[in-house]
């Protein structure tokens, strides 16, 4: 049996990834996988305490955050597809069509 603090490592190593790569990239692609990086941190979190508290509370949850990130992940695309036909650029800086 695997210790619990090795799952919150590894969701801490997730979740620091994904921090960085949300604060540091310009891309909205690479912005976008970096918050699906950091929700996978969370789900590693859900169930690692579920486990260790011995409720499925935690797993149902999870299974609910997968769908939002999978939601997320569409509109989000739809979204830098919409704009990159209409602007031809992916980078965050540029991404000013809302300012007057």
């Amino acid at each position: 049996m695997i210790p619990t603090g090795y799952y919150l490592f590894v969701s801490l190593a997730l979740f620091t990834i994904g921090v960085i790569g949300v604060v540091t990239r310009r891309n909205v692609i690479v912005i976008l996988m970096s918050i699906e990086l950091i929700l996978n941190a969370v789900n590693i979190n859900l169930v690692a305490f579920s486990r260790l508290v011995g409720s499925v509370e935690g797993h149902v949850f999870a299974i609910f955050v997968i769908t939002d990130a999978a939601a997320e992940a569409a509109v989000g695309l739809g979204i830098i597809i919409a704009y990159f036909r209409n602007r031809e650029t992916l980078l965050a800086d540029e991404m000013d069509i809302l300012k007057w």
